[in-house]
Protein backbone atom coordinates (compact mmCIF):
# COMPACT_ATOMS: atom_id res chain seq x y z
CA UNK A 1 0.00 0.00 0.00
CA UNK A 2 3.00 2.40 0.41
CA UNK A 3 3.94 4.06 -2.64
CA UNK A 4 6.68 6.33 -1.26
CA UNK A 5 8.01 8.72 1.70
CA UNK A 6 5.60 10.80 2.48
CA UNK A 7 6.75 14.55 2.34
CA UNK A 8 6.23 16.94 4.68
CA UNK A 9 2.45 18.79 4.25
CA UNK A 10 1.99 22.79 3.15
CA UNK A 11 0.11 24.83 5.93
CA UNK A 12 -3.42 26.26 4.11
CA UNK A 13 -3.58 29.73 4.48
CA UNK A 14 -5.69 30.87 7.11
CA UNK A 15 -6.25 27.03 8.26
CA UNK A 16 -6.93 27.93 11.68
CA UNK A 17 -9.60 30.45 10.57
CA UNK A 18 -11.69 27.71 8.34
CA UNK A 19 -11.35 25.56 11.08
CA UNK A 20 -12.20 27.45 14.06
CA UNK A 21 -15.38 28.77 11.50
CA UNK A 22 -16.40 25.12 10.80
CA UNK A 23 -16.63 23.99 14.22
CA UNK A 24 -18.88 27.11 15.49
CA UNK A 25 -20.90 26.68 12.61
CA UNK A 26 -21.41 22.92 13.79
CA UNK A 27 -22.41 24.41 17.27
CA UNK A 28 -25.04 26.28 15.62
CA UNK A 29 -25.93 23.14 14.04
CA UNK A 30 -25.83 20.96 16.51
CA UNK A 31 -28.60 23.00 18.53
CA UNK A 32 -31.06 22.34 15.99
CA UNK A 33 -30.69 19.15 14.32
CA UNK A 34 -31.33 16.75 16.54
CA UNK A 35 -34.76 18.71 17.65
CA UNK A 36 -35.61 20.00 14.04
CA UNK A 37 -39.45 19.30 14.33
CA UNK A 38 -39.84 20.36 18.24
CA UNK A 39 -36.96 23.36 17.32
CA UNK A 40 -39.18 24.67 14.50
CA UNK A 41 -42.52 24.26 15.68
CA UNK A 42 -42.05 25.92 18.96
CA UNK A 43 -40.09 29.10 16.69
CA UNK A 44 -43.02 29.38 14.80
CA UNK A 45 -45.81 27.93 16.45
CA UNK A 46 -47.16 26.04 13.79
CA UNK A 47 -48.56 22.47 14.38
CA UNK A 48 -45.88 19.63 13.93
CA UNK A 49 -47.71 18.35 11.04
CA UNK A 50 -47.25 21.48 8.79
CA UNK A 51 -43.43 21.46 10.30
CA UNK A 52 -42.75 18.24 9.06
CA UNK A 53 -44.29 18.71 5.70
CA UNK A 54 -42.83 22.08 4.74
CA UNK A 55 -39.29 20.71 5.88
CA UNK A 56 -39.43 17.93 3.54
CA UNK A 57 -40.85 19.53 0.40
CA UNK A 58 -38.04 22.12 0.93
CA UNK A 59 -35.15 19.77 1.89
CA UNK A 60 -35.99 17.91 -1.63
CA UNK A 61 -36.17 21.29 -3.53
CA UNK A 62 -32.81 21.78 -1.76
CA UNK A 63 -31.37 18.51 -3.38
CA UNK A 64 -32.40 19.64 -6.82
CA UNK A 65 -30.98 23.09 -6.15
CA UNK A 66 -27.33 21.53 -5.74
CA UNK A 67 -26.40 20.98 -9.15
CA UNK A 68 -26.87 24.91 -9.65
CA UNK A 69 -24.73 25.54 -7.02
CA UNK A 70 -22.07 23.22 -8.42
CA UNK A 71 -22.43 25.70 -11.49
CA UNK A 72 -21.64 28.55 -8.97
CA UNK A 73 -18.44 26.99 -7.60
CA UNK A 74 -17.50 26.42 -11.06
CA UNK A 75 -18.38 30.25 -12.49
CA UNK A 76 -17.50 32.49 -9.20
CA UNK A 77 -15.23 30.07 -7.54
CA UNK A 78 -15.82 27.99 -4.17
CA UNK A 79 -14.91 30.47 -1.46
CA UNK A 80 -17.32 33.30 -2.87
CA UNK A 81 -20.49 30.82 -2.93
CA UNK A 82 -19.17 29.30 0.69
CA UNK A 83 -19.31 33.04 2.00
CA UNK A 84 -23.01 33.55 0.12
CA UNK A 85 -24.08 30.37 1.76
CA UNK A 86 -22.70 30.98 5.51
CA UNK A 87 -24.59 34.95 5.31
CA UNK A 88 -28.15 33.01 3.85
CA UNK A 89 -28.37 30.40 6.96
CA UNK A 90 -27.62 33.35 9.39
CA UNK A 91 -30.42 35.97 8.03
CA UNK A 92 -32.80 32.42 7.48
CA UNK A 93 -32.28 31.67 11.68
CA UNK A 94 -32.34 35.38 12.66
CA UNK A 95 -35.73 35.72 10.24
CA UNK A 96 -37.09 32.02 11.93
CA UNK A 97 -39.07 33.55 15.06
CA UNK A 98 -40.60 36.20 12.83
CA UNK A 99 -42.07 33.80 10.79
CA UNK A 100 -45.47 32.45 12.27
CA UNK A 101 -47.50 31.99 9.38
CA UNK A 102 -47.30 29.32 6.92
CA UNK A 103 -45.81 31.01 3.83
CA UNK A 104 -43.93 33.25 6.07
CA UNK A 105 -41.83 29.85 7.60
CA UNK A 106 -42.22 27.86 4.06
CA UNK A 107 -40.68 31.17 2.43
CA UNK A 108 -37.53 30.96 4.94
CA UNK A 109 -37.66 27.36 4.92
CA UNK A 110 -36.49 27.11 1.53
CA UNK A 111 -33.95 29.57 1.58
CA UNK A 112 -32.22 28.19 4.66
CA UNK A 113 -32.82 24.60 2.63
CA UNK A 114 -31.37 25.35 -0.69
CA UNK A 115 -28.11 26.52 1.29
CA UNK A 116 -27.95 23.74 3.44
CA UNK A 117 -28.30 21.39 1.21
CA UNK A 118 -25.89 22.92 -1.01
CA UNK A 119 -23.59 23.77 1.68
CA UNK A 120 -21.58 20.17 1.52
CA UNK A 121 -20.81 20.61 -1.90
CA UNK A 122 -19.39 24.22 -1.32
CA UNK A 123 -17.20 23.10 1.24
CA UNK A 124 -15.57 19.61 -0.56
CA UNK A 125 -14.75 22.14 -3.04
CA UNK A 126 -13.41 24.66 -0.73
CA UNK A 127 -11.19 22.70 -0.05
CA UNK A 128 -9.76 21.70 -3.15
CA UNK A 129 -9.65 25.49 -3.97
CA UNK A 130 -7.50 25.89 -0.77
CA UNK A 131 -5.38 22.84 -0.68
CA UNK A 132 -3.33 20.58 -2.52
CA UNK A 133 -1.82 17.32 -1.89
CA UNK A 134 -2.15 15.63 1.69
CA UNK A 135 -3.35 18.48 3.12
CA UNK A 136 -6.78 17.98 1.76
CA UNK A 137 -7.18 14.90 3.40
CA UNK A 138 -5.84 16.43 6.41
CA UNK A 139 -8.36 19.04 6.22
CA UNK A 140 -10.96 16.36 6.00
CA UNK A 141 -10.49 14.66 9.07
CA UNK A 142 -9.86 17.93 10.79
CA UNK A 143 -13.22 19.04 9.76
CA UNK A 144 -15.39 15.68 10.34
CA UNK A 145 -13.86 15.71 13.99
CA UNK A 146 -15.08 19.59 14.84
CA UNK A 147 -18.26 18.68 13.30
CA UNK A 148 -18.81 15.74 15.68
CA UNK A 149 -17.24 17.81 18.21
CA UNK A 150 -19.50 20.99 17.68
CA UNK A 151 -22.68 19.15 17.17
CA UNK A 152 -22.25 17.80 20.82
CA UNK A 153 -21.45 20.88 21.88
CA UNK A 154 -24.72 22.26 20.42
CA UNK A 155 -26.82 19.99 21.39
CA UNK A 156 -25.77 19.97 24.79
CA UNK A 157 -26.22 23.57 24.93
CA UNK A 158 -29.44 24.00 23.67
CA UNK A 159 -30.54 21.45 26.49
CA UNK A 160 -28.62 24.13 29.18
CA UNK A 161 -30.67 26.52 27.13
CA UNK A 162 -33.96 24.89 27.18
CA UNK A 163 -33.71 23.89 31.15
CA UNK A 164 -33.39 27.72 31.81
CA UNK A 165 -35.67 29.08 29.74
CA UNK A 166 -37.99 26.53 28.55
CA UNK A 167 -39.58 26.14 25.40
CA UNK A 168 -38.96 29.84 25.25
CA UNK A 169 -35.41 29.08 24.79
CA UNK A 170 -35.68 27.75 20.94
CA UNK A 171 -35.79 31.75 20.13
CA UNK A 172 -32.87 32.38 21.90
CA UNK A 173 -31.10 29.17 20.07
CA UNK A 174 -32.61 30.10 16.90
CA UNK A 175 -30.55 33.77 16.80
CA UNK A 176 -27.98 32.29 18.52
CA UNK A 177 -27.29 29.76 15.39
CA UNK A 178 -27.68 32.20 13.70
CA UNK A 179 -24.87 34.76 15.32
CA UNK A 180 -22.52 30.97 14.97
CA UNK A 181 -22.99 31.09 11.20
CA UNK A 182 -22.02 34.87 10.89
CA UNK A 183 -19.45 34.51 12.55
CA UNK A 184 -18.03 31.00 10.96
CA UNK A 185 -18.53 33.08 7.31
CA UNK A 186 -16.05 36.02 8.78
CA UNK A 187 -13.77 33.36 9.93
CA UNK A 188 -14.10 31.45 6.59
CA UNK A 189 -13.53 35.14 4.70
CA UNK A 190 -9.38 34.73 5.90
CA UNK A 191 -8.90 31.57 3.95
CA UNK A 192 -6.60 31.95 1.11
CA UNK A 193 -7.21 29.76 -2.19
CA UNK A 194 -3.67 28.36 -3.28
CA UNK A 195 -1.93 30.30 -6.78
CA UNK A 196 -2.90 28.48 -9.17
CA UNK A 197 -6.68 27.62 -7.61
CA UNK A 198 -7.26 31.06 -7.57
CA UNK A 199 -6.03 32.71 -11.00
CA UNK A 200 -7.80 29.92 -12.64
CA UNK A 201 -11.30 31.02 -11.67
CA UNK A 202 -10.94 33.78 -13.81
CA UNK A 203 -10.08 31.54 -16.45
CA UNK A 204 -13.33 28.40 -15.52
CA UNK A 205 -15.07 27.82 -19.11
CA UNK A 206 -18.89 26.60 -18.90
CA UNK A 207 -17.96 23.22 -19.26
CA UNK A 208 -21.15 21.32 -18.39
CA UNK A 209 -22.27 18.50 -16.88
CA UNK A 210 -21.87 16.48 -20.06
CA UNK A 211 -18.40 16.33 -19.06
CA UNK A 212 -19.21 14.80 -15.64
CA UNK A 213 -21.56 12.38 -17.21
CA UNK A 214 -18.87 11.57 -19.88
CA UNK A 215 -16.02 10.58 -16.92
CA UNK A 216 -16.44 7.30 -16.38
CA UNK A 217 -14.07 6.70 -13.56
CA UNK A 218 -16.12 9.62 -11.96
CA UNK A 219 -19.25 7.81 -12.16
CA UNK A 220 -17.28 4.77 -11.32
CA UNK A 221 -16.51 6.76 -8.20
CA UNK A 222 -19.29 8.34 -7.29
CA UNK A 223 -21.18 4.66 -7.65
CA UNK A 224 -18.86 3.28 -5.31
CA UNK A 225 -19.52 6.09 -2.68
CA UNK A 226 -23.10 5.40 -2.68
CA UNK A 227 -23.01 1.71 -2.47
CA UNK A 228 -20.65 3.22 1.19
CA UNK A 229 -22.83 5.82 2.01
CA UNK A 230 -26.19 3.56 2.69
CA UNK A 231 -23.64 2.07 5.67
CA UNK A 232 -23.00 5.80 6.74
CA UNK A 233 -27.16 5.81 6.97
CA UNK A 234 -27.15 2.95 9.21
CA UNK A 235 -25.90 4.28 12.62
CA UNK A 236 -28.87 6.86 12.34
CA UNK A 237 -31.81 4.83 10.71
CA UNK A 238 -31.40 0.92 11.25
CA UNK A 239 -29.46 0.60 14.75
CA UNK A 240 -32.30 1.69 16.76
CA UNK A 241 -35.16 -0.12 14.66
CA UNK A 242 -32.77 -3.22 14.98
CA UNK A 243 -32.35 -2.80 18.79
CA UNK A 244 -36.07 -2.36 19.69
CA UNK A 245 -37.53 -4.86 17.32
CA UNK A 246 -35.32 -8.14 16.33
CA UNK A 247 -32.89 -7.85 19.65
CA UNK A 248 -35.51 -6.43 21.93
CA UNK A 249 -32.64 -4.69 23.92
CA UNK A 250 -33.20 -1.11 25.77
CA UNK A 251 -33.73 2.60 23.61
CA UNK A 252 -31.02 3.50 25.94
CA UNK A 253 -28.45 1.37 24.06
CA UNK A 254 -29.05 3.49 20.78
CA UNK A 255 -27.71 7.12 23.17
CA UNK A 256 -24.69 4.36 24.14
CA UNK A 257 -23.46 3.76 20.62
CA UNK A 258 -24.44 7.42 19.55
CA UNK A 259 -22.45 8.48 22.46
CA UNK A 260 -19.04 6.35 21.66
CA UNK A 261 -19.42 7.00 18.11
CA UNK A 262 -19.20 10.85 18.36
CA UNK A 263 -16.44 10.66 20.87
CA UNK A 264 -14.40 8.43 18.88
CA UNK A 265 -14.61 10.75 15.90
CA UNK A 266 -14.16 13.75 17.69
CA UNK A 267 -11.48 12.69 19.87
CA UNK A 268 -8.82 10.12 17.65
CA UNK A 269 -10.40 10.77 14.20
CA UNK A 270 -7.47 12.89 13.50
CA UNK A 271 -5.08 10.63 14.85
CA UNK A 272 -6.27 8.13 12.74
CA UNK A 273 -6.73 9.45 9.87
CA UNK A 274 -3.39 11.52 10.35
CA UNK A 275 -1.61 7.87 10.72
CA UNK A 276 -3.42 6.37 8.00
CA UNK A 277 -1.94 9.69 5.65
CA UNK A 278 1.86 9.30 7.07
CA UNK A 279 1.81 5.59 6.04
CA UNK A 280 1.80 6.64 2.37
CA UNK A 281 -0.96 4.36 1.63
CA UNK A 282 -3.21 5.11 -1.45
CA UNK A 283 -6.63 6.92 -1.06
CA UNK A 284 -7.91 4.50 -2.61
CA UNK A 285 -6.59 1.54 -0.56
CA UNK A 286 -7.42 3.21 2.52
CA UNK A 287 -11.47 3.89 1.64
CA UNK A 288 -11.28 0.76 0.66
CA UNK A 289 -9.77 -0.23 4.18
CA UNK A 290 -13.07 1.87 5.39
CA UNK A 291 -15.86 0.00 3.41
CA UNK A 292 -14.29 -3.33 4.76
CA UNK A 293 -14.17 -2.15 8.18
CA UNK A 294 -17.82 -1.20 8.12
CA UNK A 295 -18.76 -4.80 6.03
CA UNK A 296 -16.71 -6.11 9.18
CA UNK A 297 -19.24 -4.30 11.66
CA UNK A 298 -22.49 -5.36 9.58
CA UNK A 299 -21.70 -8.91 9.55
CA UNK A 300 -20.93 -8.74 13.54
CA UNK A 301 -24.07 -7.40 13.23
CA UNK A 302 -25.51 -10.32 12.01
CA UNK A 303 -23.66 -12.73 13.89
CA UNK A 304 -25.08 -11.01 16.65
CA UNK A 305 -28.72 -11.09 15.56
CA UNK A 306 -28.55 -14.84 15.14
CA UNK A 307 -26.90 -15.64 18.33
CA UNK A 308 -29.11 -13.20 20.22
CA UNK A 309 -27.31 -13.57 23.60
CA UNK A 310 -27.96 -12.05 27.75
CA UNK A 311 -27.97 -8.55 27.98
CA UNK A 312 -24.79 -8.11 29.19
CA UNK A 313 -22.74 -9.59 26.27
CA UNK A 314 -25.35 -7.82 23.75
CA UNK A 315 -24.10 -4.58 24.94
CA UNK A 316 -20.27 -5.36 24.92
CA UNK A 317 -20.96 -7.01 21.60
CA UNK A 318 -23.00 -3.99 20.25
CA UNK A 319 -20.27 -1.54 21.52
CA UNK A 320 -17.70 -3.76 19.86
CA UNK A 321 -19.15 -3.45 16.56
CA UNK A 322 -19.93 0.33 17.11
CA UNK A 323 -16.66 0.26 17.42
CA UNK A 324 -15.16 -0.90 14.27
CA UNK A 325 -17.82 0.91 12.69
CA UNK A 326 -17.05 4.25 13.54
CA UNK A 327 -12.81 2.94 12.75
CA UNK A 328 -14.19 2.64 9.25
CA UNK A 329 -15.79 6.02 9.15
CA UNK A 330 -12.73 7.85 10.35
CA UNK A 331 -10.15 5.84 8.05
CA UNK A 332 -12.96 6.05 4.80
CA UNK A 333 -14.07 9.82 5.68
CA UNK A 334 -10.90 11.72 4.88
CA UNK A 335 -9.77 9.26 1.70
CA UNK A 336 -12.89 9.24 0.32
CA UNK A 337 -13.28 12.65 0.81
CA UNK A 338 -10.14 13.92 -1.05
CA UNK A 339 -10.21 11.63 -3.42
CA UNK A 340 -13.45 12.64 -5.20
CA UNK A 341 -11.72 16.46 -4.64
CA UNK A 342 -8.68 15.39 -6.61
CA UNK A 343 -10.26 13.55 -9.27
CA UNK A 344 -12.28 16.48 -10.37
CA UNK A 345 -10.73 18.44 -12.91
CA UNK A 346 -10.28 21.96 -11.71
CA UNK A 347 -12.13 23.89 -13.69
CA UNK A 348 -15.08 21.89 -13.46
CA UNK A 349 -14.66 21.05 -9.07
CA UNK A 350 -18.08 22.60 -8.46
CA UNK A 351 -20.13 20.32 -10.85
CA UNK A 352 -17.83 17.14 -10.46
CA UNK A 353 -18.52 17.40 -6.77
CA UNK A 354 -22.40 18.04 -7.11
CA UNK A 355 -22.37 15.48 -8.61
CA UNK A 356 -20.35 13.32 -6.47
CA UNK A 357 -22.54 13.99 -3.39
CA UNK A 358 -25.61 13.48 -4.85
CA UNK A 359 -24.47 10.08 -3.68
CA UNK A 360 -24.82 10.70 -0.25
CA UNK A 361 -27.94 12.34 -1.13
CA UNK A 362 -29.59 9.97 -2.34
CA UNK A 363 -28.43 7.08 0.26
CA UNK A 364 -29.68 8.98 2.82
CA UNK A 365 -33.20 9.29 1.21
CA UNK A 366 -33.57 5.82 0.34
CA UNK A 367 -32.21 4.38 3.76
CA UNK A 368 -35.34 4.63 5.46
CA UNK A 369 -37.92 2.61 3.03
CA UNK A 370 -34.67 0.10 2.27
CA UNK A 371 -33.89 -0.50 5.75
CA UNK A 372 -37.59 -0.70 6.88
CA UNK A 373 -38.63 -3.23 4.13
CA UNK A 374 -35.74 -5.42 4.65
CA UNK A 375 -36.03 -5.57 8.29
CA UNK A 376 -39.97 -6.46 8.21
CA UNK A 377 -38.42 -9.87 6.27
CA UNK A 378 -35.67 -10.82 8.54
CA UNK A 379 -33.78 -8.44 10.97
CA UNK A 380 -30.36 -9.59 9.77
CA UNK A 381 -31.39 -9.39 6.19
CA UNK A 382 -30.29 -5.09 5.89
CA UNK A 383 -27.36 -5.88 7.19
CA UNK A 384 -26.49 -8.54 5.22
CA UNK A 385 -27.27 -6.06 2.19
CA UNK A 386 -25.06 -3.06 3.46
CA UNK A 387 -21.98 -5.93 3.83
CA UNK A 388 -22.55 -6.57 0.12
CA UNK A 389 -22.51 -3.27 -0.87
CA UNK A 390 -19.60 -2.30 1.37
CA UNK A 391 -17.48 -4.80 -0.06
CA UNK A 392 -18.69 -3.82 -3.50
CA UNK A 393 -17.85 -0.69 -2.69
CA UNK A 394 -14.07 -1.29 -1.59
CA UNK A 395 -13.81 -3.95 -4.62
CA UNK A 396 -14.26 -0.63 -7.19
CA UNK A 397 -12.18 1.34 -5.34
CA UNK A 398 -9.22 -0.87 -5.93
CA UNK A 399 -10.43 -1.70 -9.44
CA UNK A 400 -10.89 2.21 -10.33
CA UNK A 401 -7.56 3.33 -9.12
CA UNK A 402 -5.48 2.56 -12.30
CA UNK A 403 -8.20 4.72 -14.09
CA UNK A 404 -8.46 7.95 -11.96
CA UNK A 405 -5.73 11.05 -12.19
CA UNK A 406 -2.47 9.97 -10.21
CA UNK A 407 -2.87 12.73 -8.15
CA UNK A 408 -6.18 12.00 -6.83
CA UNK A 409 -4.94 8.29 -6.00
CA UNK A 410 -1.24 9.31 -4.51
CA UNK A 411 -2.02 12.42 -2.20
CA UNK A 412 2.03 12.26 -1.46
CA UNK A 413 3.14 12.16 -4.89
CA UNK A 414 1.02 15.43 -6.10
CA UNK A 415 2.50 17.53 -2.85
CA UNK A 416 5.85 16.90 -3.56
CA UNK A 417 5.22 18.25 -7.40
CA UNK A 418 3.68 21.18 -5.77
CA UNK A 419 6.74 21.35 -3.38
CA UNK A 420 9.26 21.35 -6.56
CA UNK A 421 6.76 23.80 -8.35
CA UNK A 422 7.38 26.84 -5.62
CA UNK A 423 11.30 26.74 -6.99
CA UNK A 424 10.52 26.81 -10.72
CA UNK A 425 9.28 29.73 -12.62
CA UNK A 426 6.19 31.40 -12.23
CA UNK A 427 5.33 31.47 -16.07
CA UNK A 428 6.54 28.54 -18.63
CA UNK A 429 9.34 28.94 -21.21
CA UNK A 430 8.49 30.92 -24.28
CA UNK A 431 6.77 28.55 -26.96
CA UNK A 432 5.81 25.58 -24.16
CA UNK A 433 2.13 24.67 -24.59
CA UNK A 434 -0.36 25.89 -22.19
CA UNK A 435 -3.29 23.45 -20.90
CA UNK A 436 -6.14 23.33 -22.91
CA UNK A 437 -9.14 25.00 -21.06
CA UNK A 438 -12.49 22.36 -21.39
CA UNK A 439 -14.81 23.27 -24.08
CA UNK A 440 -17.96 24.12 -23.60
CA UNK A 441 -21.10 21.95 -22.91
Amino acid sequence: MKTGTPVKEARVAGERSLLVGIGISSVGIGMYVPFSLVFFHHVTGLSFTLVGLVLTVTGVAGLAFMPLAGSAVDRFGAKKVNLVLYAVRALGFALYPFAGSLPAFAAVALVTALADRSFSVVQQSLIGEVARGAARDRLQASIRALQNAGMGAGALLVSGVLGLWGAGGFTYTAWGNSLAFALAGLLVSRVRPVRDAATATAGRAAAGYRMVLRDRPFLGLTAANFLTALGYSALSVLFPLYLSTWLTAPDSLTGAAFTVNTVLCAGVGVLIAGRVRRSGARRTRSAALGALLFAAAFVGQIVLGTLRPGQTATLVALLAIVVVYTLGELVHSPSGGALSVSAAPEAVRGRYLATYQLSYSLATALAPSLFTALLAVDGRLPWAVLAVAALGAALALVRLERHLPAEAVHAEAVHAEALSAEAAPAEPPAGAPRPPVPASA
